[in-house]
């Protein structure tokens, strides 16, 4: 038998598969989370398309969406932008306060 490793960017193909990806993403309230979800996103769409319609480069994006890497929210804004999605904000179950 032999396998190969998995890599999610293989399965989102639909918008809706990147929707609900970036949702529970999202949910974990992780930042390394949310980069490398990015990434994973943008490697579904093509690194190299995302990088134009970004204006970052290809290897600086590549090296922005790591899940050790600290992103400026510029750069996630524009990656966000180019891959034709937006954040929205909803009120937590319970309040922090």
């Amino acid at each position: 038998m032999k396998t190969t490793p998995f890599d999610v960017s293989d399965y989102l193909e639909t918008e809706e598969d990147i929707a609900g990806y970036l949702q529970a993403i999202l949910e974990e309230n992780n930042p390394a989370l949310l980069t490398a979800a990015l990434g994973d996103i943008a490697k579904a769409r093509g690194m190299t398309e995302i990088a134009k319609a970004s204006g970052v480069t290809r290897e600086a994006l590549y090296r922005a969406l790591r899940a050790d890497a600290s992103p400026r929210y510029e750069t996630i804004a524009k990656v966000i932008s180019a891959l034709g999605l937006k954040l929205t904000v909803a009120p937590a179950d319970k309040a922090i306060i």
